[in-house]
């Protein structure tokens, strides 16, 4: 129990403390642009080798995939939804649903993944991905919808809360689960890690850097599986 709360710390964290750096400071586009795209690459080689490649192995195609597809799916409609109604401002929002959607299933994953030994591949990546997806979230919640500091770090303290207590409550949960259920959770963390990625993170490092910070996704990718 006090590895999985140490481990759900370890990704929350780095999550607090890009929410610290995105109400203080405003990064240079560059800087920001290659923290996503390291993130988009370390979480990449998590779902493959920690999410969905176990469930995978484990429950077959089929429920895998369902997982996958349904996790992908709440994702994209519920970022559609908030994009149809913002618009180019929903990036912050749309930032903050994907460290919601896919850390409530990834945190639960990674308390489930502590019992077999794992988890480290898994730690990393969500850390890593978690700073700059506050950074930017809360720069465009700053500029766009004009969020107090206050505002903006309780939001996130209560979002950093549930996801230690997911971190702890699946590890504890782990034992009396089905095998099923833990494959469904993987995958499911794992396609809204995707969706998000290809909806959100990606374009929006791509927009800010340009054509190289394709290296970067290559080097958090690299990082995270030599980890592994």
């Amino acid at each position: 129990m006090l590895t999985a709360l140490l481990y759900g710390l370890g990704t929350v964290v780095p999550l607090m403390i890009g929410v610290a750096v995105g109400v203080r400071w405003t990064l240079p586009r560059a800087v920001l642009a290659s923290m996503m795209a390291f993130g988009a690459g370390t979480m990449i080689a998590a779902v493959s080798e920690e999410l969905f490649a176990p469930a995978f192995r484990r429950d077959g195609a089929v429920i895998a995939g369902i997982a996958l597809f349904a996790g992908a799916g709440m994702y994209v409609v519920a970022d559609h939804l908030i994009e149809n109604k913002l618009g180019r401002a929903a990036i912050g929002w749309a930032l903050l649903l994907g460290t919601v959607l896919d850390g409530i299933p990834e945190n639960m994953a990674l308390g489930v993944s502590l019992v077999g030994g794992g988890g480290l591949v898994l730690l990393v990546a969500i850390a890593v991905g978690n700073v700059p997806e506050a950074v930017s979230a809360v720069a465009f919640l700053r500029d766009q919808h004009g969020f107090s500091p206050g505002r903006t770090f309780g939001l996130w303290a209560v979002t950093a809360a549930v996801l230690v207590a997911v971190t702890v409550l699946g590890n504890a949960l782990a034992g009396t689960i089905s095998s099923s259920a833990i494959s469904a959770v993987q995958a499911f963390a794992g396609g809204a890690t995707i969706a998000m990625l290809a909806d959100s993170l990606v374009p929006e490092a791509y927009r800010e850097g340009g054509w190289w910070v394709g290296m970067a996704t290559a080097a958090g990718f690299f990082v995270a599986f030599a980890i592994g």
